[in-house]
């Protein structure tokens, strides 16, 4: 299995970023090329960058099981949208860092070969991805995630608040836009059927567990279908260890 941590600058964030890449033997493929592999964009949360899923997570176990070819970007603390500042990271994820996977493996995977999946911020992103370009993912997973920021207002001395100000704009128009994702749920509901097989899951003693339930009830609402799974655990790493298995065994058998 080769392990591959690439440093580069993309013209859309604008300075020198990391991205890990997890590649199976071509014995394990028995000779097929790299663009026809499956391929798993997997994204890490707030406090983490492009080696946190490798290093706390059996993520290559899985990567060698299924023959996947697991692509882990790093997006600081951006929650994968284009930032005021310029750092477009969303644009990275969506536009040029696929052509650049073309480029450099040949990588283009079919709708059918591409999967995403993200915790806890990373869920977030994945979401945001997945329900914006859903011809491209057969299946998409949040693991704990960060898909409100609603719970803000009831800390209103939390330390984050100006960070994630500087980041979506005035915290209280949130609702109802182009960052809240009642509003991507809305706008997928007009047609489901186009989207990708959507899993959700949270832990029952994880603070963002009431916004995990209140996710379910609006895509459940809405007649949008996902697959939804809750437990006695909390934001850590166990359980997100535990559904990276749970969603790929679920989607690749």
């Amino acid at each position: 299995m080769a392990l591959i941590r690439l440093d580069h600058a993309p013209q859309s964030v604008k300075v020198n970023i990391p991205l890990n890449i997890i590649l199976p033997e071509p014995g394990q493929m028995a000779g097929m090329p790299v663009r026809n592999r499956k391929v798993l964009y997997l994204l890490h949360g707030l406090s983490d960058d492009a080696s946190a899923w490798q290093r706390y997570s059996s993520i290559e176990t899985h990567a060698a099981r299924y023959g996947l070819v697991v692509v882990m970007p790093s997006v600081g603390r951006s929650f994968y949208i284009d930032q005021p500042n310029g750092q477009n990271y969303f644009t990275y994820l969506t536009e040029e860092l696929p052509r650049y996977l073309s480029e450099i493996f040949h990588l283009e995977p079919r709708r059918e070969d591409t999967l995403i999946a993200g915790l806890s911020m990373g869920g977030y992103g994945t979401y945001k991805i997945a329900f914006a370009y859903p011809e491209r993912f057969l299946a998409a997973s949040s693991f704990s995630g960060a898909l409100s920021l609603e719970f803000l207002r009831a800390y209103p001395e939390d330390p984050r608040i100006p960070e994630f100000g500087m980041l979506f704009g005035d915290l209280t128009r949130l609702s109802g836009s182009q960052h809240d994702p009642l509003t991507w749920f809305q706008n997928a509901a007009k047609d489901p059927a186009r989207l990708p097989r959507l899993f959700l899951s949270c832990g029952r003693q994880d603070d963002l567990y009431p916004i995990n339930r209140m996710v379910h009830a609006s895509l459940e609402k809405l007649g949008i279908p996902v697959e939804y799974h809750e437990e006695d655990a909390r934001h850590d790493w166990y359980f997100w260890d535990r559904e990276i298995q749970r969603f790929l065994a679920a989607v690749l058998g």
